[in-house]
C-alpha cells in the first residue's frame, strides 16, 4: 500500500476550491493581471476552509508569480527575436500544468509545480 494512500482525502468541497485555485489562473486569458488576481483571490476566501485549499492555493499563486515573471524576461527577449519564441513555450507550458494542477486537486492529490519559485510559504 502506498504512503498516499494511507492518507485520507480532503472533501469534496475543499478538492473542488483547489481546483478553482488553479483554474482562476485562466482569468488572465480575459483581465490583465488575472492570472494573479484570479488565483489570490480564491485563496484569500477560501484558504481558512481546509488545509488542502490553503496548500494549494498558495502552489497556484507562488506558480503564476513565476510564470508573470518568466513572461517579463521573455518580453526584454524580444528585443533579440527569441523572446517570441520563449513567450509561447511558457504558454504553452502554462496551460499544460496549470489543468494538470487543477485536475490532481480535484483528485485530492495535492500537486507541486516544477520550476516554480515558492515566494509565499
Amino acid at each position: 500500500m502506498e504512503e498516499q494512500d494511507l492518507v485520507p482525502l480532503p472533501s469534496q468541497e475543499a478538492r473542488q476550491w483547489a481546483m478553482f485555485c488553479h483554474f482562476a489562473a485562466f482569468l488572465g486569458l480575459v483581465f490583465p493581471f488575472g492570472n494573479l488576481l484570479g488565483p489570490l483571490i480564491v485563496w484569500q476566501l477560501k484558504k481558512d476552509l481546509d488545509p488542502f485549499v490553503d496548500e494549494q492555493g498558495k502552489e497556484a499563486l507562488n506558480f503564476q508569480i513565476s510564470v508573470a515573471l518568466a513572461a517579463l524576461v521573455c518580453f526584454v527577449l524580444m528585443l533579440v527575436v527569441i523572446g517570441f519564441l520563449l513567450l509561447s513555450l511558457l504558454g504553452i507550458g502554462a496551460l499544460v500544468l496549470t489543468i494538470i494542477a487543477g485536475i490532481k486537486a480535484n483528485e485530492g492529490r495535492a500537486y507541486r509545480y516544477p520550476f516554480t519559485w515558492r515566494l509565499i510559504k
